[in-house]
């Protein structure tokens, strides 16, 4: 992959899977690494319906902490 997916869609399955894959250790080297600030993808991610986790280190549906069990 030699940059970032623009579909939002794709854009979470591809951070998420180089995160979990360990293909990087953070959001922020990851980005960097495809030219980008992380602020930039977490505000578009938001806009789409996407929060980063620090603590799951991965995008997740906004709301996903609150749902009710």
């Amino acid at each position: 992959m030699d940059y970032l997916p623009k579909d939002p869609a794709i854009l979470v399955s591809s951070v998420n899977m180089l995160l979990r894959d360990e293909e990087f250790d953070t959001l922020e080297s990851l980005c960097y690494n495809f030219g980008t600030e992380p602020v930039n993808v977490k505000d578009y991610l938001y806009g789409h319906g996407f929060v980063y986790s620090e603590e799951q280190r991965q995008f997740r549906p906004i709301g996903y902490d609150t749902a009710t069990r």
